[in-house]
């Protein structure tokens, strides 16, 4: 019998692409689910400081030596462009998921494929057939009928979740834009470097000491982050942006 790891190898790339989303949308969930939790008591730099700090230390523990070497990138400015661009993301999510419902937020959320459907084809020259326009536009009509019960998100602090899906739809186009000329390991490093220099200047100004299933939770956090973000450049890197 063939393992898992051998099925997923003989996938063609659109649906290794697919099945590396899908998993990266799961770990999302649980990731935000506990930065929602935890937003209930701790700032929300202190909370983006431990995402990128657990996430910076599961690195250091799984390359140490090969650090410098992986650093080593033919893109630089995109690299750094599309680490900010995270951590913007990652600021206006937790600041969203404390003002508003996990779920409201989450279907806000559901306009960042239709951006980088749409955006696909001017940056990146991917062509867009019916059939994704179709999927991505099917996709939005579901997240309007979650949002529509509950008219009252679309208030003020609605503008945090939309503004998420911008920076992400960008950040998954550099993504991709990446995919072409440095490897998913190297990009990965790249994507902590600018959340865990600016939330580490930050994060002493807010500071409040975490009990043991909090620092425990702040843990799981980063790790389910760098997993997360993992999985979401590999789809990018086997598949085009319009079908992941």
């Amino acid at each position: 019998m063939k393992t898992p790891l051998a099925l997923f190898a003989n996938l063609s790339d659109s649906h290794r692409g697919i099945l590396c989303m899908l998993l990266t949308t799961l770990l999302f969930v649980f990731m935000d689910t506990i930065a929602k939790y935890l937003t209930g008591t701790y700032p929300v730099p202190q909370i983006t400081w431990a995402r990128y700090a657990f996430h910076a230390l599961a690195l250091a523990v799984l390359f140490r030596r090969r650090l410098p070497a992986l650093m080593r990138t033919k893109r630089l400015g995109l690299q750094i462009l599309r680490s900010s661009l995270l951590f913007s993301a990652t600021i206006l999510s937790f600041f969203a998921l404390r003002v508003m419902p996990l779920a409201d937020v989450v279907a806000i959320w559901a306009i960042t494929p239709i951006l980088v459907t749409a955006f696909s084809v001017p940056l990146l020259g991917e062509r867009v057939g019916p059939r994704r326009w179709a999927g991505v536009g099917a996709g939005f009509v579901g997240a309007i009928i979650i949002i529509r019960p509950g008219m009252g998100v679309m208030q003020a602090a609605a503008i945090l979740p939309a503004s998420v899906a911008v920076v992400l739809a960008f950040y998954h186009l550099a993504t991709r834009a990446l995919s072409s000329t440095d490897s998913s390991t190297t990009t990965i490093v790249y994507t902590v470097i600018v959340g865990l220099l600016v939330s580490t200047a930050a994060v002493p100004f807010y500071w409040v000491t975490p009990d043991a299933s909090a620092w425990i939770l702040m843990v799981v956090l980063g790790l389910l982050g760098m997993a997360s973000h993992f999985s979401l450049i590999k789809s990018f890197e086997v598949a085009t942006a319009a079908t992941v």
